[in-house]
Order: structure tokens, then C-alpha cells, then sequence
């Protein structure tokens, strides 16, 4: 897969490695701002197990 997304972006080395970042920072950024959130909705994180 990283040998594809290399070959498929132009350019020289140092800005391929600065697209590949920038598209790494997006994909972070989309999971923390809408991911996560719609799935915490379906996982039980705050329910115990253990009572005290």
C-alpha cells in the first residue's frame, strides 16, 4: 500500500513525504473529529463491570 501511494503522488522525494504527511494528519484528524465520537456512541466505556 505505501509503495502505491508512493508511486501515485509527483513530484520530487521531499514533497511526496510532505503530502504523505499532510494525508496521514487528515485521515488522524477525520477519525478524532467524526469516528471516534459516532462510535463511542455504540461502545459501552463507561459501563462497570466491577461493583464497589
Amino acid at each position: 500500500m505505501y509503495g502505491l501511494l508512493w508511486r501515485a503522488l509527483p513530484g520530487p522525494a521531499w514533497f511526496r513525504v510532505l503530502v504523505l504527511l499532510l494525508l496521514a494528519a487528515a485521515a488522524v484528524l477525520a477519525c478524532f473529529e467524526w469516528v471516534f465520537p459516532w462510535v463511542s456512541e455504540y461502545v459501552p466505556m463507561n459501563d462497570n463491570t466491577v461493583e464497589v
